[in-house]
């Protein structure tokens, strides 16, 4: 089942992708909830679906998506979880799971555009596959970690990359270079776990103007999907709606204005932004 969260006529709403089609769910205005509501069973949106009126489907082509998840509680990022991307960047392997933040006022949505903010010297693009958190998970096994999965999202973890490693160098948390204005990209629609059959085994791709620049599969992590789980559990409670962006393969690159950069996650989607210059 793919999940949406869309705008028609100034309206913001849920709804089920079906086929070329949208099927409106107004019953509940916040994704959250939602998957709290039914992440023990996830049919039960199915469910609701087909029971919705003939005006509530829509032809997708006229409705304008948007994030899946309006602000997340949390939106936990994983650092260096693809051994190529450590070296590229000049790092060790890590032994455990390195977290950090990304603030939910960067969240835009599928052709929203990424500010390359004044501040900013070099701005990357990295494209990660994001799960996203079904029912609360504290200190959760491994063995039961994807049952804590409701389904997942593509993220693109714009980076500040200058500012970053500058944070680094003095060892600083490198929060405020992941968390701009728009530097969470994330869309186009949740897939739910049902329907992925193995997150370890999913090509990723990252093109610019149409240029591949990032091509990976998630079987090259460092932490699969349930060690991260299992890990972040561990030190907070996951909650439904939160997002766990996976980390990045190899190939990040400079994005400027003027550019158009798509991240793709094999059975997932596309999620496609342009880039602006700093307008204010």
């Amino acid at each position: 089942m793919k999940l949406v969260r869309f705008e028609q006529s100034g309206k913001v709403s849920l709804g089920v992708e079906e086929g070329t089609a949208v099927v409106r769910l107004d019953f509940e205005p916040e994704m959250q909830k939602l998957i709290a509501k039914h992440s023990a069973d996830p049919s039960g949106i199915r469910a609701l679906a087909e029971r919705a009126r003939p005006r509530d489907r829509i032809p997708a082509a006229g409705a304008k998506m948007l994030a899946p998840i309006f602000r997340p509680g949390k939106i936990v990022c994983l650092g260096r979880n693809y051994e190529a991307h450590a070296r590229e960047s000049g790092a060790p392997i890590p032994d455990e799971p390195i977290i950090f933040p990304k603030a939910s006022s960067a969240v835009i949505g599928p052709g929203e555009p990424i500010i390359h903010h004044k501040i900013c010297k070099r701005v990357d693009h990295e494209v990660e596959l994001a799960v996203v958190i079904g029912e609360p998970a504290w200190r959760t096994s491994k063995e039961d970690a994807l049952k804590k999965v409701f389904g997942y999202t593509v993220v693109n973890d714009v980076s500040a990359r200058e500012m970053q490693k500058k944070d680094i160098a003095s060892g600083k948390p490198w929060f405020r270079s992941k968390s701009l204005d728009t530097f969470c990209p994330m869309g186009p629609r949740i897939v739910t776990a049902d329907e992925i059959k193995d997150p370890q085994d999913l090509q990723l791709e990252c093109r610019v103007n149409k240029e591949v620049r990032q091509r990976g599969n998630t079987r090259d992590m460092i932490f699969g999907v349930d060690r991260l789980v299992e890990f972040i559990s561990m030190h907070m409670t996951l909650e439904p709606g939160d997002i766990i962006s996976t980390g990045t393969p190899e190939g990040i690159a400079p994005i400027v204005p003027g550019d158009v950069v798509e991240c793709e996650v094999e059975g997932v989607g596309i999620l496609s932004n342009p880039v602006i210059a700093d307008p204010f």
